[in-house]
């Protein structure tokens, strides 16, 4: 076993440190010099083109387009919607100042005094603000209408205690934001990108996810609305995933975002916002991963198989090479992406630990004795199991595998959520619940000081009120008063 796996925590022993080890061991990220802002190295750069990509194009299936805006926001804008303002002050990160000079003493460089800005620019936390302005000047009448933007972009919202890809002071994310006539239209997108979100994360990360609307305690500043999808992690902790917003018409006034209606009058527009981030490679590793390393579905692994060769000499190993070159040309003709590690400074043991920490679906061998027989060696690092499989036809085989592995990975997760989703009746038997971990079912009686008191109390939150499960009336768990169904709840990250 590499040194690399001997060196990783196990999840039993610590789950934090078994996740902070995996992150920084499989070659994903690492912090910087920065405080709070992270390195994402070029493997778990790889594993986020690929999100990035398929998100993208689901996007575009939908009728979005792509934009930029600035990076930067004028402080006052952020001031035009109270709610916004007050949900992002604390961790806003501000330009004060636009040139620095020579220290007198020669002791590097310092601000410029003369250089203060007349007002100051804030490093966006989010793009409602400048995006509103600037829809301002595309809206006049409702043939402007909808505008249906996204933006790949960085944002920055400081952040004391950070932890890689799951909370740092600067992260990538997109976030669309879209204009339109009428509220139905608004909310049936804010919903639609909802199940965008839902799809992406159920069939290509292989992670369940309950869909549901937040409480008003746990709302987007400045929505009506906010749509989650929260994903359960394997310490029995909630990881909000993606969240969908609808803004009502609160921007568009704050920014006075009117059009012309078909009858000549003037509205206010309506609007949505909605984003994922960075956010989702911690939910990729905590969804899946062992003690062993990385586990990932196949349809986001930078690459689904690697082909190690097993010689004894260069003879066997030209050999070996253009047999394995066959493979990998039908391997890529599927579709399927494929690394064939010849390399000598490694010895076949040290890749085979290297790319099980690493996560890749599928490794295959090939020696000199397969060679003779016509073999192949597959391991799956889902179940860590191995056989001796003909080349005849092995494309095919490795194309149904990568499916199976998929849908395994993915039952297992749903197995896990299923097994740690628990009713409760009574407050006590919620707070002795809560310690073990999972999603917890229970009636609420709707007030956000019930909600405050059960978080004070337990540090648990309502993660959403699901569109679907157990809409049946009941009592409090805690006040006994009237409640209209069941919500849930769970410690998040």
């Amino acid at each position: 076993m590499a040194k690399e796996l001997k060196e990783l925590t196990p999840r039993s022993e610590s789950y934090s440190q078994w996740y902070q080890d995996l992150v920084i061991k499989a070659d994903l990220a690492e912090n910087s010099a920065v405080r709070g802002c992270m390195v994402i190295k070029p493997y778990g750069y790889a594993i986020w083109e690929k999100m990035q990509r398929q998100l993208d194009d689901m996007f575009k299936e939908t009728g979005h387009v792509n934009a930029y805006f600035p990076l930067f926001i004028p402080k006052s804008f952020l001031s035009k919607e109270a709610d916004h303002v007050e949900g992002f002050a604390k961790e806003c990160a501000v330009v004060t100042h636009y040139r620095l000079k020579n220290s007198p003493d020669g002791s590097g460089v310092v601000v410029d005094p003369e250089a203060k800005l007349e007002e100051e620019l804030i490093v966006r936390p989010t793009s409602e603000t400048i995006i509103w302005n600037t829809y301002k000047n595309w809206i006049q009448s409702y043939r402007d209408l909808p505008i249906l933007c996204n933006q790949w972009a960085n944002v920055v919202r400081w952040e004391m205690r950070t932890r890689l890809f799951l909370r740092t002071a600067e992260f990538l994310w997109q976030e669309g934001h879209t204009a339109h006539a009428t509220k139905e239209e608004a909310e049936a997108e804010a919903q639609k990108m909802l199940n965008v979100y839902a799809d992406f994360a159920e069939n290509f990360m292989a992670m369940p996810v309950v869909k549901g609307v937040k409480s008003a305690n746990e709302r987007f500043a400045g929505a009506v609305d906010t749509y989650t999808i929260e994903g359960l992690m394997q310490d029995g902790k909630a990881l909000q995933s993606g969240t969908s917003h609808f803004l009502g018409q609160n921007f568009a006034k704050a920014f006075d975002v009117t059009f012309a209606d078909k009858d000549g009058s003037r509205n206010y527009v309506w609007a949505t916002s909605w984003g994922v981030s960075t956010r989702l490679m911690g939910a990729l590793i905590m969804s899946h991963s062992d003690d062993n390393g990385l586990v990932l579905p196949p349809k986001l692994a930078p690459y689904q198989v690697v082909i190690v060769p097993i010689y004894r000499n260069e003879e066997q190993l030209a050999q070996i090479n253009a047999k394995v070159n066959q493979i990998v040309a039908a391997l890529k003709k599927r579709g399927i992406s494929v690394k064939y590690d010849n390399s000598d400074n490694k010895k076949p043991g040290w890749k085979f630990s290297e790319y099980e920490l690493k996560g890749v679906p599928v490794r295959l061998a090939m020696g000199s004795r397969d060679l003779e027989n016509n073999t192949i060696e597959v391991a799956r690092r889902d179940t860590l199991t191995k056989e001796t499989v003909t080349c005849d036809n092995i494309d095919q085989y490795i194309a149904d595998l990568l499916d199976d592995i998929q849908q395994n990975i993915y039952q297992k997760a749903l197995d896990y959520r299923a097994k740690h989703t628990i009713t409760v009746e009574s407050y006590d038997e919620f707070k002795e619940k809560i310690e073990e971990g999972g999603f917890i079912l229970a009636h609420w009686d709707g007030t956000p000081e019930t909600e405050e008191k059960i978080k004070n109390e337990t540090k648990a939150t309502i993660r959403c009120i699901p569109f679907d499960g157990d809409k049946t009336p009941g009592k409090c768990m805690v006040t006994g008063k009237p409640s209209v169904r069941r919500v849930l709840f769970a410690r998040a990250y």
